[in-house]
């Protein structure tokens, strides 16, 4: 379901929107900005939207957060916990340095201390009784989500799983990064050889909606986009890229697989 259907579907009931963003995704997606709808991250280790973490630790609400750690903490953390909160924020302890340093204390004790500080809101989550991921600390990251729908069943869809290719003696590989939409707008370039090369039937009907100046890809038309030295440079400067992410991501486990040379997201992949 699309936000603007689920948006009209709850009206001015209070509802929570679960956002499907990864653990290891630097991003915050598109949710809604309706004060009765509050969007949860449940992948992630700050499941809290940016506008809920932003009153939270707002220097104005200090003393209402400190009061309620003292309220759940023990004297082991609430002093390291006071020391955070009561540091204003600046250019140099900015609202996210302050989160993560209250999640490194602890996730479960900051979960809780969010979920109290939301009953003196009119937000969704404040209206309920008791909410049963203040107490999870998992983070799923790709490996996981992979790991989740294989053991499921359901399979990770094909159009996820690279393929390889060679050129000039080099190889790479491609495969779609966000959706199998054959139009999606925010295609990398390679994604659209991938389109051209392995479905060349959708990569056609794409090519189709290129008319009255209107192009898919910067002012580039697919046709331009396909020529064989062209492909050729595509390519070259995919293996570039992964080769640099691989030196990147040596020692890390998780490997972000939206990384791209673009920071534009398209709303309907990720609602």
């Amino acid at each position: 379901m699309k936000l603007a259907e689920f948006e009209k579907f709850v009206g001015e009931e209070p509802a929570i929107s679960y956002v499907g963003i990864r653990g290891d995704e630097e991003r915050e997606g598109y949710v809604s900005t309706k004060p009765n709808i509050q969007a949860i991250f449940p992948f992630r280790k700050n499941i809290w939207s940016l506008d809920v973490i932003n009153k939270f630790l707002n220097d104005d609400n200090i003393q209402l957060v400190s009061k309620i750690y003292k309220t759940l903490s023990n004297d082991d953390i609430l002093n390291k916990a006071l020391d955070i909160l009561k540091t204003p924020l600046s250019k140099h302890f900015y609202y996210s340095k302050k989160m993560n340093s209250l999640l490194e204390l602890d996730v479960k004790l900051f979960n809780k201390a969010v979920f109290m500080f939301l009953k003196t809101t009119d937000y969704p989550v404040g209206k309920l009784d008791n909410f049963p991921l203040i107490d999870n600390e998992d983070v799923l990251g790709i490996t996981e989500i992979y790991n989740i729908l294989e053991d499921s069943g359901v399979g990770i869809p094909a159009y996820y799983k690279e393929i390889e290719f060679e050129v000039d003696g080099k190889k790479g590989t491609y495969s779609r990064s966000r959706s199998g939409c054959y139009f999606c707008f925010f295609q990398q370039k390679i994604e659209w050889i991938w389109l051209y090369e392995q479905h060349p039937d959708l990569f056609q009907k794409a090519m189709e909606f290129e008319k009255d100046g209107y192009t898919w890809n910067q002012n580039k038309s697919l046709a331009d986009l396909i020529k064989t030295e062209r492909i050729r440079q595509i390519k070259l400067d995919a293996i570039k890229r992964q080769e640099m992410k691989a030196k990147k991501s040596s020692n890390s486990l998780l490997v972000d697989m939206f990384a791209d040379d673009s920071d534009a997201f398209c709303a309907n992949c990720f609602i």
